[in-house]
């Protein structure tokens, strides 16, 4: 699952519509997760979808759109796992889009156990961080407690015992584009654009 639906009130635009040049990052990032096994990828859009969907590549992609996007990711996560009713899917690995540095290689670590009741987080420097992996016995208690911009993080606080910890800093880099710096250093912009959608 990668969620694309944030408005990214810090960066200037929705991180949907953060660009390596011509490339939009949600085209990036959908070849790095199909690139990585995982299938079927759902990909949550909200503030700029109708936009997102003019301008990237979205093919291989079950996508949904959050119209709630701007209650936080918490939404935007329970309308993903929402979208995967298929019985057959044991585990859902999750990532935001404003990732540039993630790897195939950091998603095949941290998925290397998808069982129906693992929980697992990549660490860079000690920390958790994304990708994550939701077996599919947690998604009820995730979604009933994803709100606003939390997201994951209260189911997991409350079942931190039952966490597997992978280290990704060796494959892959876990920052987050959350500031014009940051989005400077990796060469990324945000074409204007007209919220909605």
């Amino acid at each position: 699952m990668i969620i694309a639906a944030g408005g990214g009130r810090r960066i200037g635009g929705p991180e949907a519509l953060l660009r390596h040049g011509e490339t939009p990052l949600v085209t990036e990032m959908l070849r790095t997760v199909a690139g990585a096994g995982c299938d079927p990828v759902v990909l949550v859009l909200g503030a700029g979808a109708d936009q997102v969907r003019e301008q990237a590549d979205l093919s291989g992609a079950r996508v949904v759109v959050n119209a709630s996007w701007g209650t936080g990711i918490g939404s935007s996560m329970r309308m993903g796992l929402d979208a995967l009713a298929d019985d057959t899917v044991e585990a859902v690995l999750v990532v935001p889009v404003d990732m540039p540095g993630l790897t195939a290689a950091a998603i095949h670590r941290v998925a290397a156990l998808p069982y129906p009741d693992v929980l697992v987080c990549a660490t860079y420097n000690g920390l958790r961080g994304y990708p994550m992996l939701f077996g599919r016995r947690h998604w009820a208690g995730i979604a009933t407690l994803a709100n606003a911009d939390v997201g994951a993080r209260p189911y997991l606080l409350a079942h931190k015992d039952e966490i597997v910890d992978i280290s990704c800093d060796t494959v892959a880099d876990g920052s987050r584009v959350d500031s014009p710096e940051l989005m400077a250093l990796w060469g990324l912009s945000v074409p204007t654009q007209r919220l909605g959608g």
